[in-house]
C-alpha cells in the first residue's frame, strides 16, 4: 500500500488574501477555518483526488528559499489565456534564471511564493 497527498501546508502572513487568490486560481472553496489557519480544497472536500491546502499563520518566513512549489495547468483555455487570468487575479512574473525558450511561466502569488503555470491543458477533474 502507498500514500497520497492529501493536503498542501503553507505558512504565509495573510491566509485570507492567500486563500481568495488560491481559491480564484483553482475553482476552491474555504473548507475550514482556525484561528491561524484556513483550509481550502475543491468544492467536494477533504479526502478526493485533489488534495487540500492549509494556508498557516506565520508572522516572519521560514529561512531559506522553500523548496516546494505548485504547478498548475488550466483547464478551460490555452495558457495564455490562463496567464492573463492569473495575472489579473494579482500574480506577478518570476524570474529565477529561465532562458525564456521554457514552455512554462514561473509566477508568484500576492506573497511571492513561486509557482508554475504549465503549458498542457488538463481536464477538468
Amino acid at each position: 500500500m502507498a500514500c497520497r497527498i492529501s493536503e498542501l501546508v503553507l505558512g504565509c502572513r495573510d491566509p485570507e488574501v492567500l486563500a481568495r487568490f488560491w481559491c480564484e486560481v483553482l475553482d476552491f472553496v474555504v473548507l475550514d477555518r482556525e484561528e491561524d489557519c484556513i483550509e481550502i480544497g475543491p468544492r467536494e472536500g477533504f479526502g478526493g483526488p485533489q488534495p487540500t491546502i492549509i494556508l498557516s499563520r506565520r508572522d516572519e518566513p521560514e529561512p531559506g528559499k522553500s523548496r516546494l512549489h505548485i504547478d498548475v495547468n488550466a483547464t478551460d483555455r490555452d495558457q495564455d489565456a490562463e496567464l492573463e487570468r492569473l495575472l489579473e487575479l494579482g500574480a506577478r512574473p518570476a524570474d529565477i534564471g529561465q532562458t525564456g525558450e521554457e514552455q512554462w511561466h514561473v509566477l508568484a502569488d500576492p506573497e511571492g511564493n513561486e509557482f508554475c503555470l504549465l503549458k498542457a491543458r488538463l481536464s477538468p477533474l
